[in-house]
């Protein structure tokens, strides 16, 4: 049941077909979902899927236009408003899509390295030359991930690594080619490197950051400002496919749509027991928490402070010069995350709202929230 008391006139939608992008990978369920199962209809709202081959992509089509909307990494959105390696634009996050489900996979022998030495940076020692480590976006979030796990362990990420950029589905190619010492993306690029024997996973996102945020929900931020209603009507309708995706009894079925040749192309059986929770094979030092969509909206809220955790992470690694503060900080990642929209769009179809803050506690001990 559903809160109508929004006047028709301030539920106008300002456009109702929406081209919402993605890239093949597990935690794209929520937008797979919205569309086979047309949540978007109840908000008025057609939504048309364009699978993109690579962040750039997706970056690229959103500042030109040709995307409303994409399934996004949190740091892609705040690296191209910062201007960092690319083109600025003013960006927005409208939700939070899915937490945790990321991981790190090493070669087969640089997992054996690290079994024999118990150590990543002896095992790292052994290759005699200067690792190579994949990721999937300059500023995004599995730069992020890496860059910490690999600082938690005393090796340095600028000066001990070379760190290359590549698209999530064409990582196990390059790690069975020797192209690659290790990759950090989002499944179910990870199974796959383990079903054919190119590596092994072993760490997973959350081992790093329980709870982690990872894909939004991204747009321009004159998108917004253009469509308000428009955008209100997107969130709700991604909300109710969060909800239903975050069910474990819907995770098989999501992962028979996910697998279809227009969507990640790749078996059923290799999406569904990691997208499920169902971990198999790994060298994980702690069992992985699963990926998470929804949890009664815990999920989906875009935190300032999250965001704020991303800038500091810019500035750690030298990609954001200049220290603005914390207000100057929360005042990016404020104009950014769009709360107040959230907020109503939230209330319209009955999802409460988190805390603000919450303590989250890394890897490496510290603290943040």
């Amino acid at each position: 049941m559903h809160n109508d008391t929004l006047s028709t006139e301030a539920t106008t939608l300002e456009k109702t077909h929406l081209r919402v992008g993605f890239v093949a990978l597990s935690d794209a369920a929520p937008i797979v979902a919205a569309k086979v199962l047309e949540f978007g209809h109840r908000h008025g709202l057609t939504l048309e899927l364009c699978r993109q081959p690579s962040w750039a992509a997706v970056r690229d089509k959103l500042l030109a236009g040709e995307l409303d909307a994409a399934h996004a990494l949190y740091g892609l959105v705040y690296g191209v408003q910062l201007g960092i390696g690319g083109p600025q634009a003013d960006m927005a996050v409208l939700m939070v899509l899915n937490r945790n489900g990321q991981a790190i996979t090493l070669s087969k022998r640089l997992a054996h390295a690290l079994d024999q030495t118990g150590n990543l940076k002896a095992a790292l020692g052994t290759l005699g030359r200067r690792p190579v480590f994949a990721q999937t976006f300059p500023t995004g979030t599995h730069a992020m991930w890496l860059y910490y796990w690999l600082a938690a362990q005393s090796v340095h990420p600028l000066t001990e690594i070379e760190s290359v950029v590549i698209p999530p589905q064409r990582m196990v190619d390059a790690l069975a080619r020797d192209m690659l010492d290790g990759f950090c993306a989002g499944e179910p690029w990870h199974a796959l490197a383990q079903a054919c024997g190119a590596g092994e996973t072993v760490a997973s996102t959350s081992a790093i950051w329980p709870g982690h945020p990872e894909k939004v929900l991204a747009c321009r931020r004159d998108f917004v400002a253009r469509h308000p209603n428009t955008a209100r009507a997107l969130i709700q309708t991604m909300l109710e496919a969060c909800r239903w995706v975050d069910a474990l009894s819907h995770r098989d079925e999501i992962a028979r749509w996910l697998a279809k040749p227009d969507a990640l192309d790749v078996p059923f059986e290799l999406i569904a027991p990691r997208l499920s929770g169902r971990q198999t094979g790994g060298r994980f030092s702690e069992p992985p928490l699963p990926v998470s969509f929804f949890d009664g909206g815990a999920v989906n809220y875009p935190r300032i402070s999250e965001g704020c955790w991303f800038l500091g992470q810019y500035r750690r690694w030298g990609l954001l010069r200049g220290d603005s503060g914390a207000t100057g900080d929360a005042e990016i990642a404020s104009a950014i995350n769009q709360t107040a929209l959230y907020r109503d769009a939230a209330a319209i179809v009955e999802v409460p709202i988190p805390e603000e803050t919450r303590k989250d506690v890394f890897c490496d001990g510290a603290t943040w929230g």
